[in-house]
């Protein structure tokens, strides 16, 4: 199968999967990399984040689901949403988050698929 510029197939771009192999990223990729990881790395975003894989829910369902306080989910949803690994939106009073993408949850998946391969060997 010949893939394009944007693999239905794979789900990957091939520019990124070329620049990866062939190319020094720049430092400003190399940072913006970085701080994602770094968010990636607080558990009390990733258990947000791990809650938010079923559905979207407002900050009171995800404080019950994590028996954390409002001001500490709030913070974190504020950190996870400058990242866009969450969006928001609003009805009403009540602000909804979900994952920002599918993206989010495919780095997630390759994470803990990752983490079983290191456990099987």
């Amino acid at each position: 199968m010949e893939c394009n510029n944007q693999c239905e197939h794979c789900k990957y771009n091939k520019n990124i999967i070329n620049m990866l192999k062939n190319e020094l990223p720049t430092t400003e990729i190399i940072n913006d990399l970085s701080n994602v990881f770094k968010i990636f790395g607080d558990p009390t975003r990733m258990r947000i984040l791990w809650v938010l894989f079923s559905s979207e829910k407002c900050v009171a369902e995800i404080c019950d689901s994590l028996k954390m306080s409002q001001s500490a989910i709030s913070h974190q949803l504020k950190v996870l949403k400058e990242a866009r690994l969450v969006r928001s939106r609003r009805d009403g009073k009540n602000t909804f988050y979900a994952l920002g993408d599918e993206h989010i949850e495919n780095i997630i998946e390759q994470v803990l698929i990752h983490i079983n391969e290191q456990t099987e060997n």
